[in-house]
């Protein structure tokens, strides 16, 4: 394989490589613009680096397709693999904030400085919705790896030989604890609440530790009174194609204990719920939604957000969402004492470290325990070693 430069025109380099048909054997002659150098000198440095490429099999033939065309062809690729609900938040991501900043640029000639000066303009002034200010350092996380993912991509179907994202480090995010409420808090959201259609609903995550979306889709069949546990196999997600039923957020089902209290609370609400079935001409059936409308039909998600957010306004707790519920359960499982591996398991957390990492806020108080528990232990086993004088 040999090659040499030539200059078409004022300042028009361009690498000209002989090649072989590997079919054939006959001889091919390819013309590669470098239109980035600005002398003979340069170009014969680009033109030896070619070759060193192709030999070497990383060789990108250019191509004139822009990061927007390859982002739309990789949004249509990615759709099977992932979650509508996910595909929704990359599709958002992409045409909303990377598009606009990145679309325009050829895909090949992406580097690093320009995805970093895109972050930059998105923290100061990337805001869509007609706001002044610019997004957030978490915001601007999500478009990093959803941009690194997809650039990812490039490389395995040979459209680019590195990822240009790989050298850019996103935002740092700074850490905070998550919102939640104390026990006192919680016990007073119950009873205000108790007897109000969100009741159920706070209680399964306040107590159980649920996601929104697990509440919704349980059932009755769901639900063991005799070995006192739920099972959570299903999860009900809202798109903007309407509802499904999907795997729980870790991919496997879970078992989840109930306390004496929870099993109380199921059966008398099972108990209305039939009676109220009743008027309507119809019988409870295992397969019905422990958590629905009165007619039996599922209570959308977003419904349950909507309810909770009317009954919290109306009293004088902090303004949560309706998630921090699953967020007071972890941290009071914590707080006295349950293994965290004990709390990631009935959280479905796919791992402890999820746990931990979300709840760290926690753990300084555990550990004091932990100190004081071992030191009391270590005490009591020196002083039995002691002999008695005399």
């Amino acid at each position: 394989m040999k090659g040499h430069v030539r200059e078409r025109g004022a300042g028009n380099w361009y690498a000209v490589i002989d090649t072989r048909d590997p079919a054939t054997g006959k001889r091919k002659r390819k013309w590669h613009s470098l239109s980035d150098c600005t002398g003979k000198r340069q170009a014969q440095i680009k033109c030896a680096q070619i070759i060193s490429d192709m030999k070497g099999g990383t060789y990108v033939e250019p191509s004139k397709i822009t990061v927007g065309e390859f982002l739309d062809r990789w949004l249509g690729h990615i759709k099977s693999q992932v979650t509508p609900k996910s595909h929704e938040r990359y599709s958002g991501l992409v045409n909303q904030n990377i598009k606009p900043a990145l679309g325009g640029s050829i895909l090949t000639k992406l580097r690093p400085v320009q995805i970093s000066d895109a972050y930059t303009d998105a923290l100061s002034g990337g805001r869509k919705d007609g706001k002044k200010g610019g997004l957030s350092p978490r915001t601007v996380g999500h478009m990093h790896r959803v941009l690194k993912q997809a650039l990812s991509q490039a490389v395995k179907w040979e459209l680019l030989t590195r990822n240009p994202a790989d050298a850019v480090d996103p935002p740092k995010v700074e850490w905070k604890p998550v919102s939640t409420y104390d026990l006192p808090q919680t016990a007073e959201i119950i009873e205000t609440l108790r007897g109000r259609p969100i009741y159920m609903p706070v209680l399964l995550a306040a107590l159980c530790g649920l996601r929104r979306g697990e509440i919704c889709a349980l059932r009755w069949r769901n639900v063991d009174f005799d070995a006192a546990q739920l099972s959570i196999v299903e999860s009900l997600e809202q798109t903007k194609a309407g509802l499904r039923f999907k795997s729980p957020k870790s991919g496997k089902g879970r078992t989840v204990a109930l306390s004496e209290t929870m099993v109380a609370e199921l059966r008398g609400h099972r108990a209305q719920r039939a009676q109220d079935l009743l008027k309507l001409g119809k019988r409870l059936a295992e397969d019905d939604f422990v958590v629905g409308h009165p007619d039996g039909t599922l209570m959308p998600p977003i419904y349950v957000s909507q309810q909770w957010g009317y009954a919290i306004a109306k009293t004088g707790l902090a303004k949560l969402r309706f998630h921090d519920l699953r967020h007071a359960h972890a941290t009071h499982m914590l707080a006295i004492g349950v293994h965290p591996k004990v709390a990631s398991e009935r959280l479905g957390h796919s791992r402890v470290g999820i746990t931990l990492d979300l709840y760290s806020h926690v753990i300084p108080g555990m550990q004091e325990d932990a100190a004081k528990t071992v030191d009391q232990a270590l005490k009591a086993a020196l002083s039995g070693r002691q002999k008695p004088v005399g």
